[in-house]
């Protein structure tokens, strides 16, 4: 986190009429919070499919009929070849990101560390994304040397029995307070779009301000057939994902408001505006289930913005 920023805590009417100011004063707003730096991460998708939650956005789900493959977990050669890539491509952090409520607390969790210790070993940060945790799984990944964890909340408390009712918002909050109880980062964010309200949106950034990620995802729902959104296209347009974007940094000085899944609903336009005014980091190739840009897109976007890349 950047500590030069001094984090004030907002009401929700404050940010309720923040959100509603004329775009340009809501992005020259956020903009104060910005620094030059702009991050690349990357991922692989480790394990796919299968997943016993009833997510109602995720192509994952074994409730849903999707046409999805499921693989187990990849082998650590896998994870090596894609961890040089993303170096290769400018990323700093590299994810590890596994489908399932929970890491398997057999062969699965102790291939799973073997592998962050691999990527820290190639000189990049490493990063998991490997379901909700138990203290003794905090405490394992934190001594294999994990830098950093991510967890979505995904939305507010109050709409989250709307889009999940297998696990509780509480369950996600309480792996946060592990993840931070051991020392590693958090990458903690959002899905938008998932039929929340504007004081919903504003809601996630309070919450999230609490919980004080170093860094916040920023995911646009991508309606994926067979689930339960699927026809969910028309919940959020371009200019509400950017007016939340700002409440988010606004409301979050210090951490990195980060383009992950969906971001290919911005036009190119208000993409580089995000990165302008409100935007650090960017998840950059492709998703979990979905696909991005390529990398080169965003290094000379990057570039053409006169952004320093961290590596």
């Amino acid at each position: 986190m950047d500590s030069s920023f001094r984090k004030k805590v907002y009401t929700k009417e404050e940010l309720l009429n923040l959100y509603n100011l004329p775009l340009e004063e809501l992005l020259n707003e956020s903009s104060k919070y910005m620094s030059n730096n702009i991050e690349f991460c990357s991922l692989i998708n480790a394990r796919n499919g299968k997943c016993s939650q009833n997510c109602k956005y995720c192509a994952q789900s074994s409730h849903y009929r999707t046409d999805i493959e499921s693989y187990p977990l990849v082998d650590i050669e896998e994870v090596k070849i894609a961890a040089e890539e993303a170096l290769s491509n400018k990323a700093s952090r590299f994810s590890i990101v596994t489908s399932g409520k929970t890491p398997d607390e057999g062969r699965d969790f102790k291939l799973e560390l073997e592998m962050i210790k691999l990527v820290n070993e190639l000189g990049i940060k490493s990063c998991a994304s490997i379901g909700i945790l138990n203290e003794e799984q905090a405490k394992q990944l934190s001594q294999a040397g994990l830098k950093r964890f991510h967890h979505n909340i995904n939305t507010c408390r109050s709409y989250y029995p709307e889009v999940c009712t297998t696990h509780s918002w509480e369950d996600r909050l309480n792996t946060c307070k592990l993840v931070k109880k051991y020392g590693m980062e958090l990458c903690c964010g959002v899905i938008l779009g998932m039929g929340e309200s504007i004081e919903q949106r504003v809601e996630m950034a309070m919450e999230l301000a609490e919980i004080e990620p170093d860094s916040i995802p920023i995911n646009i729902l991508m309606p994926i057939p067979e689930t339960p959104f699927e026809n969910y296209h028309d919940k959020i347009d371009e200019e509400n994902v950017l007016r939340t974007m700002a409440i988010f940094k606004i409301a979050n000085p210090k951490a990195v408001v980060r383009f992950c899944g969906g971001r290919m609903r911005l036009s190119q336009k208000n993409q580089e505006l995000a990165l302008k005014t409100c935007v650090e980091g960017i998840l950059i190739g492709n998703y979990l289930t979905t696909v991005g840009k390529e990398p080169s897109e965003d290094i000379t976007t990057a570039e053409k913005l006169g952004k320093n890349i961290l590596c």
